[in-house]
């Protein structure tokens, strides 16, 4: 999947010469969390979210209380530009500059891995400068939660069982060896033996993902690494 496939449209974005205010009321009437900022062309220059909100004079943050040295040490230039973060009104003054961004084709394995490196919440999509969309850990819930409620596929014991070992033949903690799957009544039944608890917990997953958390029968059994296992195969 690619960030076109989850990402919310119609996104509404605020140019960066507006008031705070309008920024805040509208973060608060369509309930989000950060806003993407545009200039008079309509291409993104920054973002605006809570945490660029967190010190401000209005409510009573604007002090850091730290005595790190580099704090003592730190220019008046620095302390200007905390007071325009902390006083002004404009969005373009306290807006985060050069955002993280994607495009439509960017894959979704890169987008969580953007946003687990940057520790942010969302990522603005662009096409040619513009902002098409927003990719946020909202919409990759709910790309979970459609998958979650998804009714598992029609099908026999036979397709049951061609899924499952399907599924297991692209996992790199399987073997085959000393392990049967069996699938009778649409209920999937695990036999032969393991050494972790681990690989237990992974087939059961797997098995419930395919049939349904009620439809499996545990019979696999714990041996100790190295007990002699034999092979009983798929």
């Amino acid at each position: 999947m690619h960030a076109s496939d989850v990402m919310t449209r119609n996104t509404i974005t605020l140019h960066r010469d507006a008031s705070l205010g309008e920024a805040i009321g509208l973060m608060l009437q369509l309930r989000i969390s950060g806003l993407p900022i545009v200039d008079q062309h309509e291409n993104l220059v920054g973002v605006l979210t809570e945490g660029d909100l967190l010190r401000r004079v209005e409510a009573g943050t604007s002090e850091r209380h730290t005595f790190a040295w580099w704090d003592i040490m730190r220019s008046t230039g620095l302390s200007a530009d905390d007071y325009v973060r902390t006083h002004s009104h404009q969005v373009g003054d306290l807006m985060t500059r050069d955002p993280a961004t994607v495009t439509e084709g960017t894959p979704l394995e890169e987008v969580v891995e953007l946003m687990e490196r940057r520790r942010i919440k969302r990522l603005p999509v662009l096409r040619e400068g513009k902002v098409v969309g927003i990719v946020s850990r909202a919409d990759l819930l709910r790309v979970i939660g459609s998958k979650l409620g998804a009714m598992a596929e029609a099908g026999g014991d036979s397709a049951i069982h061609g899924r499952l070992l399907a599924e297991l033949a692209r996992q790199p903690w399987f073997s085959a060896r000393n392990i049967s799957v069996s699938v009778k009544d649409g209920v999937i039944t695990l036999e032969g033996t393991i050494t972790d608890e681990a690989t237990r917990a992974a087939l059961r997953v797997a098995a419930q993902n395919v049939a349904g958390p009620e439809r499996v029968r545990d019979d696999l059994v714990l041996c100790e690494s190295g007990a002699g296992l034999v092979s009983i195969g798929l």
